[in-house]
């Protein structure tokens, strides 16, 4: 029997039969492109910023410390890379033309970078004069970066987990005695009395004790900020027992404009400039398992172009940051976490926190109080930080067959080659300085073994070879003959999307 419907209300001719919330959906912003009101904006973009410092500012400070900078030099550095921090942030969030991801992502300087930096500007000389020669290769290299952008798709499959792990791998091992010489005093004490005092050790046991207390107890935003408010709490200690000066504080301005080129014009030499290359391809691979990581975390689709743009944003601003006497950047994974975890997807809240950044790094006085810091504290924090990034480069080494004989010997010859500038440091000293500006880092000399290695083992040869999908969100990965294996990657963890995680 026909069932009779109730007739229809006559609708005007200009009016559609289409419900009006079909309409709306098909024209609603993506929560990524929604533009918050002013106060979450505000609330939202300072919590980017609480869980970015930390990070942010201890490679100016270990840079700074390691070649000797004075204590007004080492401000100015702090302020340049707060500053293009923020500025870097909003061109990666907003976009400009076809510059940046336009997603919910936080630049900063790379972990990559500190230990070429110091072996570049250390083989320089040191000082300022050193800085010139780094900042020489940070603007080269962010040019390479921005130029090549478009192509590093094809570039990708030469790096699949045996040679990512490796490097991140190394990258923690070889910063880690950088964060121990800190605990013991600082590089300036070497050879001095003062060097490894018991109660330099208990400040730097003292503040990683409170880090992993924090992670231990605290809710998921409170174990975000750990290092940060271990740095407080360290400092605060060490100023109560008489160690911790701020006197410097008071003299310092509380407002200052960073100049371009501030120590100089940059020099530009060969070799310094190769080891910063390899440093950006380093993280170039980073910024696309970042992109691939939010855009799964937000639900935006992301393809080869987000990648193009998200990379070019990388070379742009460390070209900024080589201008405005600051180093490269790249995604800050810290930052990927909060967005995970607040549900706030909105490339507008990274804006604000760009906003802040910029505000910062226009307060001397801010980049100050982090100068006061002591080193036994900063070493203790940092500790905490370069010994995750090994862990995370051991968690994707997992998902290479280290029983494979040409994948073991990958890693062992490169982590022995990473070995050798730390544990043999007179071995090249008599190299010319733009050789051992390459050579004497562990992290260039590892990932650039490491990378030769495999193309010599997997690419250079018809036997098959694991590499990174990075079209599979969920980390998967396929072998030589295109076969998929992606959810035996997933099931090793969440590593494959956020092979950058900790290596910043």
């Amino acid at each position: 029997m026909a069932r009779i419907s109730p007739p229809s209300p006559r609708r005007s001719p200009g009016h559609s039969s289409e419900p009006s919330s079909r309409r709306s959906s098909r024209h609603a912003r993506h929560p990524v492109d929604e533009l918050l009101p002013v106060p979450k904006l505000a609330v939202y973009g300072f919590q980017h910023v609480l869980a970015f410092y930390a990070a942010a500012v201890i490679v100016p400070v270990l840079l700074g410390n390691a070649l000797g900078l004075s204590r007004e030099d080492l401000v100015h550095l702090i302020n340049a890379d707060l500053l293009t921090c923020g500025v870097a942030s909003i061109i990666q969030a907003l976009g400009v033309w076809k510059i940046g991801a336009r997603l919910p992502l936080v630049q900063g300087v790379t972990f990559t970078a500190v230990s070429p930096m110091i072996a570049i500007g250390s083989g320089a000389g040191g000082g300022t004069a050193g800085l010139l020669v780094v900042y020489g290769a940070v603007i080269t290299a962010g040019m390479a970066t921005f130029a090549f952008a478009p192509l590093f798709g094809k570039l990708v499959k030469y790096f699949p987990p045996v040679v990512i792990g490796t490097i991140l791998t190394i990258i923690g091992i070889t910063l880690i005695p950088v964060a121990l010489q800190d605990a013991a005093g600082g590089a300036h004490l070497v050879g001095t009395p003062a060097y490894g005092e018991p109660k330099n050790l208990a400040y730097a046991l003292g503040t990683l004790l409170f880090v992993l207390a924090v992670v231990r107890i605290g809710r998921p935003f409170l174990s975000s900020l750990a290092v940060l408010l271990g740095l407080v709490v360290g400092t605060t200690a060490a100023w109560l027992f008489g160690d911790a000066d701020f006197a410097a504080v008071e003299e310092t301005a509380w407002f200052g404009v960073t100049t371009p080129f501030h120590f100089g014009m940059p020099r530009f030499e060969l070799l310094p400039i190769v080891a910063m290359l390899v440093v950006m391809l380093i993280t170039m691979v980073e910024t696309t398992g970042d992109v691939y990581a939010i855009g799964e975390i937000t639900g935006k689709r992301v393809d080869a172009d987000t990648v193009a743009r998200a990379l070019r944003a990388d070379g742009a601003a460390t070209v900024l940051g080589g201008v405005l006497n600051s180093f490269p950047y790249v995604a800050f994974a810290e930052n990927i976490g909060l967005v995970r975890m607040s549900r706030v997807t909105s490339r507008y809240v990274v804006v604000a926190a760009g906003l802040f950044m910029i505000v910062l790094g226009l307060l001397p006085k801010a980049g100050s109080l982090v100068a006061s810091v002591p080193h036994p504290v900063l070493g203790g924090a940092a500790l905490s930080m370069f010994g995750i990034v090994a862990a995370v480069g051991i968690q994707i080494l997992g998902k290479a067959d280290l029983r494979e004989e040409r994948n073991t010997l990958i890693l062992a010859v490169s982590l022995g080659a990473a070995l050798l500038p730390t544990t043999v440091a007179p071995f090249f000293d008599r190299m010319p300085d733009d050789v051992r500006a390459v050579l004497d880092s562990g992290i260039t000399l590892g990932a650039l073994t490491a990378i030769t290695l495999n193309l010599l083992f997997n690419v250079f040869t018809s036997r098959s070879t694991m590499e990174i999908d990075w079209e599979e969100h969920a980390g998967g990965y396929r072998d030589g003959h295109g076969e998929d294996h992606g959810e035996d990657f997933r099931r090793g963890g969440a590593a494959g999307p956020h092979l950058g995680t900790a290596a910043r």
